[in-house]
């Protein structure tokens, strides 16, 4: 996808409510979140954005950097090692520690 059109796109899903501005990390780097509205009004974001969560958990699994038990109703319970979770917040599979304000310009 070109800037121009992922730009146009970007600014579609944040005006329907698809996508929003969060905040901004450590870098400078806006944070976008993807709601859940994305799951009927934008189902080919949703799926893309479910993909890439599960490829990165499993990268994590296999790397032995995730552990997944079950409770009693058979629902996973993820716990990420220190080294883990800074590899997820990487990926954007966790949420960032936003202390910084988005700028107004």
């Amino acid at each position: 996808m070109e800037d121009e059109e992922y730009q146009y796109k970007l600014e579609e899903y944040i005006a329907s409510g698809v996508v929003e501005l969060v905040g901004m990390d450590e870098d400078g780097e806006l944070i976008y979140r993807i709601t859940d509205k994305a799951e009927t009004e934008a189902p080919e974001l949703w799926a893309s954005h479910r993909e890439y969560v599960d490829n990165g958990l499993i990268a994590l699994f296999e790397k032995g950097l995730i552990a997944v038990e079950y409770d009693e109703n058979l629902e996973a319970i993820i716990s990420l090692s220190p080294e883990g979770y800074e590899e997820a917040k990487q990926l954007g599979l966790i949420n960032f520690d936003m202390d910084q304000d988005i700028p107004n310009d």
